[in-house]
């Protein structure tokens, strides 16, 4: 099997790509179990394949695939964290899938008879107005609060503004390009030039921008105090949320939510989901998904612009 299979298996949920992390002589036999599954070779970014999978095996590991019943595995599925539920039961999909293009079994037990609705999502929460989120940022030191509007009004994940570098913003053309990320301690940059996201630069952002400190013993655009990377951690218990409290949020934001926040009132701007896919370096499915049920004036807007 190719890390690439193992990327589509797990990343793509293709039930012809998932199986293919078995090493298919092993299963040639009807009288193949379950347990053989997860030994199979996946690349270490694909460990998750394996937890999700050990999952069934733990309780029909000894079983023949034949011997499998739909009944069975609803109920193994309701004992499943809700969390989880939705993944583990659709790996489990797939393995059969592809046992039943083998000609191993007839039918696939986990499909028939077998809903596996995905979990509820999660709801968002983007302020609700500029004039709130100044609100939240007075309540912060001057740097910190630049920080809270610049992010607001570009949409960057936390782990790509906080990797930000000065020569990253082009004043002139407008645009701050995303070039790297910071996450889990270490700085990742895009694999190519062409995988560069632009991302335009409203008057927010250009205040924000006005306002943030000279750190020239730094190129970093938000430094920390001390010139390294930025605190998510430490600032989101030690300012983030008091400033919240502070200024009357109800209920309290997360600094993601700052992410959300654009991509609610690029919308009700009336900026198309494809330029928002882009700025936001997001799939159009992902963006309709998580966004677009949120610009609760859209129609109207829509209404309007058609009608001039």
């Amino acid at each position: 099997m190719s890390e690439r299979d193992a990327t589509e298996a797990l990343d793509g949920h293709s039930s012809a790509s998932v199986v293919r992390t078995a090493r298919r002589a092993r299963l040639r036999s009807p009288n193949s179990s379950m347990s053989i599954w997860p030994s199979t070779t996946l690349s270490r970014r694909r460990e998750k394949l394996r937890w999700l999978l050990a999952k069934a095996v733990r309780v029909f590991g000894d079983q023949r695939l034949g011997q499998l019943r739909a009944q069975e595995i609803a109920v193994w599925r309701m004992t499943i964290a809700a969390g989880h539920r939705f993944e583990a039961t659709q790996a489990l999909r797939q393995v059969l899938s592809r046992a039943v293009a083998w000609g191993m079994i007839d039918i696939n037990p986990a499909k028939i008879g077998v809903d596996n609705p995905q979990r509820r999502r999660t709801e968002k929460r983007p302020f609700e107005s500029w004039a709130q989120l100044a609100e939240v940022a007075s309540r912060l030191d001057g740097h910190s609060g630049a920080l809270v509007m610049f992010a607001a009004a570009t949409g960057l994940r936390p782990g790509e503004w906080i990797a930000l570098e000065r020569r990253d913003i082009d004043r002139q053309a407008r645009v701050v390009y995303v070039r790297r990320a910071f996450r889990n301690g270490r700085l990742k940059c895009t694999k190519t030039e062409g995988s560069v996201h632009a991302v335009p630069l409203q008057e927010v952002a250009l205040q924000a921008l006005e306002q943030i400190r000279d750190g020239a013993e730094t190129d970093l655009l938000f430094p920390s105090v001390r010139g390294a990377y930025f605190d998510l951690h430490n600032f989101r218990t030690r300012e983030w949320k008091p400033a919240q409290v502070a200024a009357g949020i109800v209920p309290l934001r997360r600094v993601y939510d700052l992410r959300h926040t654009f991509a609610t009132f690029a919308l009700r701007a009336g900026v198309s989901i494809f330029d928002l896919s882009r700025y936001m370096a997001a799939s159009l499915t992902m963006i309709d998904r998580h966004y677009g049920h949120l610009a609760r004036d859209g129609r109207d807007h829509a209404i309007n612009l058609l009608d001039s």
